[in-house]
This record gives structure tokens, C-alpha cells and sequence, in this order.
């Protein structure tokens, strides 16, 4: 794998260099948009309607919409002085107890590896983690947005997850089908009860797949062989091609 980034986690005086890797991929499968009379894929243009033109990129600019079709524009310079890319940093802001962070608020996963010569401040750093049984609570910027972060060790390594801020997750309250009353017997709750303790067991994620991904790929797998193609190398070795 290839780093993203490289930067440092930071806390009061201690500087943690650090090389950040994606740790998780999305296997979702994409379909391009053809002509059907010849097979070409469809171009998505950047046009105009009030000019009845395609706009070159060098005349786009960005535009905050304050109100319906009223925008305020944002020049370079308005935005030269705000955390960008070049920030570098993940900048540790609590340490908090795990079972405190609700898991909505979690969006990305990262790998974070000890940058060079940070081998001994990273290894310090994840065993005092371990030794307090704390996650760190951190603000960091990736390509140009700062998010909320919580770092903690995991399989011996100190990953991060990208956080949303509490304003970006919505309210249950605003679901009005939640405004409900009903009455649950006992023989009915004992019931349900026992129907989940005996489902429960350990969590082992390697017996999860992805069902409609392996079926959607068996369809056209023999598209893809009836025009003669090899299919790659990678997808022979999933289960469903064995």
C-alpha cells in the first residue's frame, strides 16, 4: 500500500511521525453508462443553461448558496489562509473511554504507521494507549476538510477513524414515525430476549460477505468470457470462481 499522507500525531510536547494508509476499500461494483446503439460511454459535460455553452474549468468558480439561486463567490485567496492540505498534523485533543464514542459518529478507517526515525515515540505512544485502555480524541485535515478523529490500537497497531462533528448527525428526533406508543408484555419481552441470547456469539467478521456482490459478479462473469476475455487474476481467487 501506498501512504496518503505524511504528517505527525502531536500532543503537548510528545511529536508521533506518522505515514497514513487507507484500512478499509469499498468492493461495491460500478456500472458505466452506455449508448446502447454503440456501446459508448455516456460524457457528463460542465454546461451552462443560461449561456447555452460548455464552460471551460478555467472559468468555474466556486459558489456558496446563501439563498434559493442568490450565491456568494469564493476567490483563492479567500481561502488561502484556512487549514488546507498542508496541514500535516493530528492533533490529539482528549483521551476518552471507547464505549463513550457512539458509533454513528464514525465515517473513515486509517492505518497510521511510525514515520521515519518515529519508531520509539510511536511504540511509546501505543503502549501508554494500551496500558490506560484510552482513545484519543484528534482534529486532523485530509484533502482540505478538517474532521473529528479517534485514535486507538487495534491488531497491534494504531488506526484512526474519521469522525462526524455532532452537528452533522442528524437527531432521531426529527423522525416522525418515532412518535409512538405501545404497550410490550412481559411473556413478549422475555421472548425476544431469549430469541437474541441464543444468536449471540462472537464477533468474526471474516464470516460476513457481501451475498449480492458475489452473485452480481457470477452474471457477468461468463459475459465477460463469451467475449473472450480473461478474467483477471484478483477476482479468480474469490470464492465464487473457484
Amino acid at each position: 500500500m501506498r501512504p496518503l499522507w505524511k504528517g505527525a500525531v502531536s500532543f503537548g510536547l510528545v511529536y508521533v511521525p506518522v505515514k497514513m494508509y487507507a484500512a478499509t476499500e469499498k468492493k461495491n461494483i460500478k456500472f458505466n453508462y452506455l449508448h446502447e446503439k454503440c456501446k459508448t460511454p455516456i460524457q457528463y459535460r460542465r454546461y451552462c443553461p443560461y449561456c447555452d455553452t460548455e464552460v471551460a474549468n478555467e472559468e468555474i468558480v466556486r459558489g456558496y448558496e446563501y439563498e434559493k439561486g442568490k450565491y456568494v463567490i469564493m476567490k483563492e485567496e479567500d481561502l488561502e489562509h484556512l487549514p488546507g492540505e498542508n496541514t500535516r498534523s493530528i492533533n490529539i485533543v482528549d483521551f476518552v473511554d471507547l464505549k463513550d464514542i457512539d458509533p454513528l459518529f464514525y465515517d473513515k478507517g486509517y492505518y497510521l504507521s511510525p514515520g521515519e526515525g518515529g519508531q520509539k515515540v510511536y511504540e511509546l505512544l501505543k503502549k501508554s494507549m494500551q496500558e490506560t485502555g484510552k482513545v484519543a480524541v484528534a482534529k486532523v485535515v485530509i484533502r482540505n476538510k478538517e474532521s473529528l478523529a479517534a485514535l486507538r490500537v487495534a491488531d497491534g497497531v494504531l488506526t484512526m477513524s474519521t469522525m462526524f462533528y455532532p452537528d452533522e448527525v442528524r437527531k432521531p428526533a426529527a423522525i416522525p414515525e418515532l412518535d409512538y406508543k405501545v404497550d410490550v408484555h412481559d411473556n413478549e419481552l422475555k421472548m425476544a430476549v431469549n430469541l437474541i441470547n441464543n444468536l449471540s456469539a462472537e464477533f468474526q467478521p471474516e464470516k460476513y460477505t457481501d451475498d449480492y456482490r458475489e452473485q452480481l459478479m457470477e452474471v457477468i462473469q461468463p459475459k465477460w468470457q463469451e467475449k473472450g476475455g480473461r478474467w483477471p487474476l484478483y477476482r479468480r481467487r474469490t470464492k465464487w470462481l473457484t
